[in-house]
């Protein structure tokens, strides 16, 4: 063997490299166990100790002393199905974007050209700034762009002569920094969140940004954090008694308008907390809407609905007043022009909203709510402004904030301190100067509402002129709140809306099972594989065993070293590559037992079976490495986990299998040694195996025709149950503390929800999966909430048994559909990748074709199965990206196979030449000399995936289920149907 003492030096600085990067996840579990120890049971006890070693070395390695916290960050990342959390796919809005761009132009094709563009993008593959441009040509046919976007913040670039192909550039050049400055924002916004490990990619080539927030359990918090713009903005208000002749008025115009309509009008709300927060500037209006106690509650109520009719404005927003030195009620000072109980907020807006009310108010107020009720109230502020420009913009804006930090006022209360720019003090100056108006008269102070994104966080009265910029934003906050705000100010504005488009949280119930799902199978696979391989080739298997162990060891110590997370995909991915790693194993071994029966020397049979094994080896690892290539390019979330670790288990493999079992037997022979590589029960197993493959092929061909016609028909009738990464919408995972049926608890979601909502049994009786569209297409900040409270609602419906979510997923029609193209994209890639492949491998087109009838049989098989069994077996059959994945492996598995054997039918073909044999017999004799490999390294798959299928755990049954039938079916498409295959084709071309 040429090169031993390198192969040596490699395989030891791999393994001390491996050591090295494992050792962090090693001292961590220390570190943690140590503190659980410490903290015996009292989980904030824990976190103070692991808090107070943050930052103190806990691995000395003599020429490096690395922390608690450095040891996190380079150990092996759990994902969040392992470990709970929250993964997110965030799309920037581009549609906000140009309008930004046009100066928010009210040009009507404009607009519509936005709309149809943003319809279009539902099912189209183009981008959505393409669409744009055909749809704005469809209704202005020779329209210039430029007439739009020759704006004086555009100036320079675009002037009313520029073509609309240069505009289009330009749209595209500012869609990229957007989507780079917004990607740079968020980075700064998660790492200054305190998540352990986060993990944020920008899709390229899209609008998209993937964030995976690990042991994250505040989720409001999160999407809060993640979708704010941080539009902050500084406003001029009005007095409230300024304002309260124009509520007056407003309130006149909308009885009027409702008693034309004869609407119903709420009646004033009895709340005790809104009466005694709130009151009317006039003491008899104020009595009439409290009601007269004199009278019986049957004259009152009618009273106050009498009233209500009578005053609508007033019976749900209650003027800002006090209690004055004379004991009478008048207009309280300052910016609040009345109280509103949460529930009657969206009355208040609807009342102002209304077209005859908006003409009646003065054109340059702007009402604006408080972002939280008043402390331990359900009462919620409002706020007039003044609008002062022509454009609708504040006086300063987000821009002059050069920096942002949480602090505490001088009575302890949580603020945040702001620091302006030079530009931005000046105006600040100017702007407070004219607030505090005549310093020797304290009724003639005004108020400046501090507001971010169309909230009002506080409003307070302006004592002094505030001059060098440092100012506070205080407040009802609460600690994490002052951080968060002060976060996002000191990030920056994201210069588009950031939407959640796709959204998973695992709760770290379900993360634990998960994990222990994975241990379990990855042992329970892994012992089976090493039993079977020391049964069946003696002590040779032995070796293929110390070779598989290293392989193992090699995978974990790469994935660690990568910083790649480890999910329960990828786990799969692990116990798949145990599976066929000892196939090349098994390509040597049967070709070292061919030259030992020829009568060739121990040592001579070593060299020319691992010599004569390499094309194969090379060949079937390079197909299942396309597979796994084009699936980390098109995947996402867990596939990518799934992806990362398959294609550094085939590297591994190849240098385990390849390597380390020569130097092995090198070891041997070195010492005399003869290893055997059967026993008395194997020795004969397929030996003058002479099965007549080719004979039979139309047999063969009819039973995998019965199936996917079968699976045709069953398409037609019953369709595929598509998963929510396919079809949009939300599920959720939901155990009860006993078991319950899916019809009662469909029954009552879909009464709750009111649209048809899918539940299944997942896993026992007492756990169901629920998938919904409810409010798929609502991008409020809110829906989310606002499905969660429903399903709480639907799910308290069911009497005794209680349920909690454990995990939940959303998917926008916009990601399904881009999911689904990936999918589709991502198959007819691996297809041709193949054939060209083995084109150029094998330069006969034949083997190329028989390769992809094969692949296109082993997939219509799978989906014909999916289809047919599904409804009937007692587990999900979904049709997901986790399926994608299966199918994608299958046919790098099935490709492997095959290719074996079409090496072992090309050797033959050539002996065929000089021997004069048969095309059939020569073709059926290549078959039977590679069936020993084909049942074993089958077998070997099998049985890991079996495992993978029983105890891998409900979240990836289905997934393994597909690799199960897949891996089967993939074994016997080589033997069955490619290579009778490539027979037909060249008998006909001859």
């Amino acid at each position: 063997m040429q090169g031993k003492g390198t192969i040596r030096f490699f395989a030891i600085a791999l393994a001390i490299a491996c050591v090295y990067s494992l050792s962090f996840s090693f001292v961590v579990s220390s570190v943690e166990n140590a503190a659980k120890e410490f903290a015996n049971g009292d989980s904030k006890k824990e976190r103070a100790y692991l808090d107070s070693v943050a930052n103190e070395p806990v691995y000395n390695l003599l020429v490096a002393k690395y922390t608690y916290k450095e040891c996190q960050d380079r150990q092996i990342n759990l994902g969040l199905d392992l470990k709970g959390g929250m993964n997110v796919t965030m799309e920037i809005s581009l549609t906000d974007l140009i309008k930004s761009l046009a100066g928010n132009n009210d040009d009507a094709s404009f607009n519509q050209a936005m709309v149809n563009a943003k319809t279009r993008q539902l099912t189209s593959t183009t981008d959505y700034i393409t669409l744009f441009v055909e749809e704005y040509d469809k209704l202005v046919p020779n329209g210039k762009l430029a007439a739009i976007f020759a704006t004086k913040e555009n100036q320079g670039r675009i002037n009313f002569n520029t073509t609309n192909e240069d505009v289009v550039k330009v749209i595209r050049l500012e869609a990229d920094r957007a989507i780079e400055r917004s990607f740079n924002i968020l980075r700064t916004r998660i790492d200054k969140f305190g998540v352990t490990q986060p993990n944020i990619q920008l899709q390229e080539g899209s609008n998209r940004v993937l964030i995976e927030l690990p042991g994250v359990t505040e989720q409001d918090r999160v999407r809060k954090l993640l979708q704010g713009t941080a539009k902050l903005e500084f406003w001029e208000t009005f007095e409230n008694a300024e304002i309260f002749p124009a509520l007056e008025n407003a309130n006149k115009v909308i009885a009027a308008k409702l008693k034309t309509t004869k609407d119903t009008v709420k009646t004033v709300a009895t709340d005790s907390t809104a009466i005694a927060t709130t009151a009317d500037a006039k003491p008899s209006l104020l009595n009439k809407l409290k009601g007269d106690t004199t009278k019986s509650k049957t004259d009152t109520s009618k009273s106050r609905e009498l009233l209500a009719r009578e005053n609508p404005l007033f019976a749900v927003l209650a003027p800002a007043t006090f209690t004055n030195e004379q004991n009478q009620q008048a207009l309280r000072p300052g910016a609040v022009v009345g109280y509103v109980l949460e529930k009657d907020t969206a009355t208040v807006n609807s009342y102002l909203n209304m077209e005859e009310v908006r003409n009646s108010l003065p054109s340059n107020v702007k009402f604006l709510w408080a972002v939280k009720p008043i402390d331990k109230t359900t009462t919620f502020e409002l706020f007039a402004v003044k609008v002062t420009s022509r454009d609708n913009q504040p006086v300063l804006g987000g821009d002059a904030i050069a920096s942002a930090r949480e602090d505490f006022d001088q009575r302890g209360n949580p603020e945040v301190q702001m620091t302006m720019n030079a530009e931005g003090a000046k105006i600040w100056k100017r702007v407070t100067a004219a607030a505090a108006g005549n310093p020797t008269d304290k009724n003639d102070n005004r108020c400046v509402a501090i507001v971010l994104d169309n909230y009002v966080y506080t409003a307070p009265v302006v004592q002094n002129e505030i001059a060098g910029g440092v100012s506070s934003i205080s407040g009802n906050f609460t600690v994490a709140e002052t951080k968060d705000l002060a976060n996002v100010l000191q990030a920056g504005k994201l210069p588009a809306p950031a939407k959640i488009v796709e959204e998973a949280i695992v709760g770290p119930s379900l993360g634990k099972e998960a994990i222990n799902a994975g241990l379990i199978s990855s042992i329970v696979g892994l012992v089976i594989v090493l039993l079977f391989m020391a049964f069946y080739y003696n002590r040779a298997g032995v070796f293929a065993d110390i070779a598989l162990l290293i392989n193992v060891f090699f995978i974990m110590g790469v994935l660690a070293s990568l910083g790649a997370v480890l999910t329960l995909p990828g786990i799969a991915g692990i116990v798949l590559t145990i599976g066929m790693a000892v196939d090349a194993n098994v390509l040597i071994y049967e070709r070292i037992r061919e030259e030992l029966a020829e009568g060739k020397s121990f040592r001579l049979a070593i060299s020319d079976g691992f010599k004569n094994a390499y094309s194969s080896i090379v060949d079937a690892n390079v197909v299942t490495l396309i597979s796994g290539i084009i699936l980390y390019a098109f995947g996402s979330g867990p596939i990518l986990g799934f992806a990362s670790t398959l294609i550094i288990g085939i590297l591994t493999s190849l240098f385990a299998a390849i390597f380390i079992t020569r130097l092995i037997f090198e070891m041997e022979i070195a010492k005399n040694r003869v290893t055997k590589f059967s026993n008395a029960l194997t020795a004969n197993w397929f030996k003058d195996a002479n099965f007549d493959f080719l004979s039979r092929r139309k047999l063969f061909y009819f039973i995998s025709s019965a199936i996917i016609v079968a699976g045709v028909a069953s398409v037609m009738i019953k369709g595929f149950s598509l998963g929510v990464d396919f079809k949009g919408g939300r599920s959720y995972v939901v155990r009860f503390d006993k078991d319950v049926t899916t019809q009662e608890v469909r029954e009552v979601l879909n009464e709750t929800f009111g649209v048809t909502t899918e539940v299944k049994t997942f896993g026992s009786g007492n756990q169901v999966k629920v998938t919904t569209s409810y409010l798929i297409d609502n991008q409020n900040e809110e829906t989310d909430r606002m499905v969660e409270t429903k399903l709480a609602e639907g799910l308290a419906k069911l009497g005794d048994a209680k349920g909690e979510v454990l995990s939940s997923q959303k998917v926008g029609p916009t990601i399904a559909n881009d999911i689904k193209k990936s999918a589709v994209w991502a198959i007819v890639l691996s297809l041709v990748a193949v054939f060209l492949y083995i084109l150029i491998r094998f330069k006969r087109w034949q083997f190329g074709m028989g390769a992809i009838v094969a692949l296109l049989h082993d997939v219509l098989v799978l989906l014909s199965l999916f289809s047919i069994f599904n409804g009937i077996l007692p587990f999900s059959l979904d049709i997901d990206q986790a399926f994608i994945a299966a199918v994608l492996t299958v046919m790098g598995y099935s490709m492997n196979d095959t290719v074996v054997v079409f090496d072992r039918v090309r050797e033959y073909i050539a002996l065929h030449h000089t021997k004069n044999e048969g095309l059939a017999s020569v073709i059926n004799n290549a078959l039977n000399s590679t069936l020993s490999r084909t049942v074993v390294t089958g077998l070997c798959t099998i049985f890991v995936l079996a495992v993978l299928f029983i105890f891998g755990g409900e979240v990836i049954r289905g997934f393994s289920f597909a690799m199960l039938i897949g891996v089967i079916f993939g074994t016997y498409s080589s033997l069955f149907v490619a290579t009778p295959i490539v027979v037909d084709f060249i008998r006909k071309e001859k």
